[in-house]
């Protein structure tokens, strides 16, 4: 029975209308399939399941992409490293979207391009009767389709990277590239400072030259006020928020509410604004 592939996050973008709000996302980071469907039917437009960061192999990446599947939502996956070997496997697994972190130069992006690509265009291995990629051979054409079913968006977290930011948007198949503010603060001595001025105005030079070349530029948003100058700032899709971060501060929070001495009444919460800063963990 034929099978078709669902979109790709690239033509999520594409169908995105010039000024209309950012693709709203969150990291999945738990490595549990329920929560990645708990999280994919929140009415979010996309979820970033991490493997760089995260408990992730390639049996609880599989259960997840299963468990979303279905849902009004695009699954991206973030591989530990630019890894040719790793992509492939990703890609059988049946991802069709990756963010490949850590990319510093144009060399780099092509080598994750490459590793998308089916000779001679690139050197995925080639293993679609095997794979779930390719339903098992019951999507038609899918070895002569199969980059039309990929996205390919490249994480700019370091300085050596911003420096090189037009020539990775000029490579051909990174379909959008993503400002990671933590590493890219890290890489600057500003460890732990994604805010400070001088790593905003990285990100924000990133973004023009993005924009200046008509390709998508992504951006990780720790605070509301940080969502919504990077959007102004012209960001396509922006991660809002984290599976373990909302778990994290959501408990703190019953915690500093409900683990306390005294009458009822007496504490109202050591601090009540900690769900609501679910977001501002540095991932």
């Amino acid at each position: 029975m034929p099978f078709r592939l669902e979109e790709t996050f690239r033509d999520a973008l594409h169908r995105r209308a010039e000024g209309v709000r950012p693709l709203a996302g969150m990291w999945v980071c738990s490595g549990s399939p329920l929560i990645a469907e708990l999280c994919a039917g929140s009415g979010l437009d996309w979820l970033l399941v991490d493997a760089e960061h995260s408990p992730n192999g390639l049996e609880s990446i599989l259960a997840q992409l299963q468990a979303v599947h279905g849902y009004p939502v695009r699954t991206m996956v973030r591989p530990p490293v630019n890894d040719t070997v790793l992509i492939k496997q990703y890609l059988d697994l049946g991802v069709q979207n990756l963010l490949i972190p850590m990319v510093n130069s144009a060399a780099e992006a092509e080598a994750a391009v490459a590793a998308t690509r089916y000779p001679p265009q690139g050197v995925r291995g080639v293993g679609s009767a095997l794979a779930r990629a390719a339903r098992w051979n019951r999507v038609p054409d899918y070895l002569a389709r199969a980059g039309e079913t990929i996205s390919v968006t490249v994480q700019i977290e370091s300085t050596a990277a911003v420096d090189a930011v037009a020539d990775i948007l000029a490579v051909d198949g990174v379909d959008a590239i993503f400002l990671g503010p933590s590493d890219l603060a890290a890489s600057m001595g500003l460890l732990g400072q994604q805010e400070h001025p001088d790593v905003v105005a990285a990100v924000e030079r990133c973004l023009a030259a993005a924009r200046e070349t008509g390709k998508p530029a992504g951006v990780n948003a720790f605070t509301p006020a940080t969502a919504d100058r990077y959007r102004a700032a012209g960001a396509a899709f922006i991660l809002v928020g984290a599976d373990v971060a909302l778990l994290a501060r959501g408990s703190e929070a019953l915690a500093a509410r409900f683990c306390v001495d005294g009458p009822p009444g007496e504490h109202t919460g050591a601090d009540d604004g900690a769900a609501a800063r679910g977001g501002t963990a540095s991932y």
